[in-house]
């Protein structure tokens, strides 16, 4: 078994989409001081590697902490270009499909879509019920010939809107 993390670091000063927070991360309790650590966290909830709850672009749509568990995580497979598109699985995407290909992602009733997406190809799919993370990292060290279990649990934010999740791949040997 092949343990494979997609996710990005969270750091102070990382890169986030414009107009979104500053992510910071600082001190407020010292070994020295009070005898133990502890950091401070301030982001937005679609910060480094992220889901979407439904509720992020529909004012309808369920948040977070109304989405079953069991729809982030599932097996999944890499789309390779000039492929088929796997049916019944979560798809990752090394990069941005388009639109145009909204089609062909629904016919494949695809629980959960990763990679870069457009923000319409997005909010077409979240429209649809489907789970979307994106800012995922390391997926040059998927497969590109097999299924493996994607896990990305969020945050149980209450109303939450999206979060950052620690993304991994479980591949087995």
């Amino acid at each position: 078994m092949k343990i494979v993390d997609l996710s990005q670091p969270i750091y102070s000063g990382m890169k986030v989409y414009p107009g979104d927070p500053r992510v910071e991360v600082t001190e407020a309790g010292r070994y020295e001081v009070e005898g133990w650590v502890l950091q401070t966290i301030t982001m937005g909830t679609h910060t480094g590697t992220h889901v979407d709850a439904f509720s992020h672009m529909d004012e309808s749509g369920e948040s977070l902490d109304h989405i079953p568990l069991d729809r982030f995580f599932g097996p999944a497979r890499l789309v390779v270009p000039g492929r088929s598109i796997p049916k019944k699985v979560g798809l990752i995407f090394h990069k941005d499909p388009g639109i145009n290909f909204l089609e062909s992602i629904l016919a494949a009733g695809p629980p959960f879509v990763a990679g870069p997406i457009s923000e319409s190809l997005q909010r077409a799919l979240l429209e649809k019920k489907i789970v979307t993370y994106t800012d995922l990292v390391n997926l040059d060290r998927l497969p590109k010939d097999r299924e493996f279990m994607f896990y990305g649990f969020p945050l149980k934010i209450k109303n939450g809107d999206g979060s950052p999740v620690r993304a991994v791949a479980i591949i087995e040997d």
